[in-house]
């Protein structure tokens, strides 16, 4: 695993991507398992084509990190910040749901 870590700092800055779901339709995406990556795949794919180098890199550790930690990561931003996406994104119930989206972004990788 790499050294490097994800930090809420890393997160404040992509707050625009986290909140683009109202937080009700996340969690109907998460209680049900959705694989939001393949329903979005060209979306993401070209999204992913126009990354940065640096961008690249934070995709990298993202993938590498423990659910937990990203859960964690994501409970403080909820702590900070109040937004309900991130509150969902915490919940230990919807760990499958994160692994399996992540999964689906390391296949397109």
């Amino acid at each position: 695993m790499c050294e490097e870590k994800i930090t809420y700092a890393d997160v404040e800055e992509y707050q625009g991507l986290f909140t683009l779901a109202p937080s009700f339709l996340l969690e109907t995406f998460a209680k049900r398992n959705t694989n939001l990556v393949l329903m979005f795949k060209s979306i993401i794919k070209s999204y992913m084509d126009s990354l940065t180098e640096i961008q690249k890199e934070k995709l990298d550790i993202i993938l590498s990190t423990d659910i937990d930690e990203l859960q964690s990561i994501m409970n403080e931003a909820y702590q900070r910040t109040k937004i309900k996406q991130y509150k969902v994104l915490a919940n230990p119930d919807y760990r499958s749901f994160i692994k399996d989206n992540l999964d689906e972004i390391k296949a397109l990788l």
